[in-house]
């Protein structure tokens, strides 16, 4: 039987409590029809088409936070093998460095080990989910007009993360057996951006090679 993330990936290890979808809200309901498909062995192009009827940002909504669990889980376990050592640079390889800037503790991009740029990302990613103006939950609220250009900058940062762990921690993912995990969480992430255009492609070039060996 097939293991889930909670099983392969420690929950002691992640840096925050899980986002959670309050029950009896049409985002809840969502949220647990696309965890039904996803279970359900459904092709991932499928299980990540807006559903009919549904409001294409409800769905974007729940999937973001979705994606923002889940990686933040992987990253988690996987940091204890990321350290200010081993990682001085949060990059990808040689060719890609990522800075960080939010604006307000680092107004210019600043380069940092890659352990702190996901603890800020990670912060940053839950003040933006727990902000009502920008992820409504109340009923009748509707989402702000930037809404997408939010989600956006979040699933183009989230893929950073994908990136520096498949590239400098990937034997350490295969040591733990959670390759084909992390390949799945990756292939939903890519299929769902892909899907709504929410990255620009040449954003995605330092994983070229990876996905298209396992998103073919």
């Amino acid at each position: 039987m097939a293991l889930c993330l909670g099983q392969v990936f420690s929950k002691d290890k992640t840096f925050r409590p899980r986002k959670r979808f309050e029950p009896g809200t049409q985002r809840f309901q969502l949220y647990k029809k696309a965890q039904a498909s996803l279970k359900s062995g459904l092709d991932l192009r499928k299980v990540v088409q807006l559903p009919e009827g549904e409001n294409i940002n409800d769905w974007i909504a729940v999937h973001v936070v979705d994606f923002f669990n889940r990686i933040n889980l992987i990253y988690g376990t996987m940091s204890e093998y990321c350290t200010e050592r081993t990682c001085p640079i949060m990059s990808g390889g040689l060719r890609y460095e990522y800075r960080w800037q939010d604006g307000d503790d680092y107004k210019k991009p600043t380069k940092l080990p890659a352990l702190k740029y996901m603890n800020l990302l990670m912060d940053w990613i839950e003040s933006l989910i727990n902000n009502e103006d920008i992820f409504p939950t109340r009923i009748g609220v509707p989402f702000p007009k930037n809404f997408q250009q939010v989600c956006k900058k979040v699933l183009s940062r989230l893929f950073r993360v994908f990136v520096h762990v498949y590239i400098h921690h990937f034997d350490s993912i295969c040591s733990m057996g959670a390759e084909a995990h992390i390949n799945t969480c990756y292939k939903h992430y890519y299929y769902f951006i892909s899907e709504f255009n929410l990255i620009d492609h040449s954003e995605l070039e330092p994983l070229k090679e990876m996905t298209e060996k396992i998103c073919k």
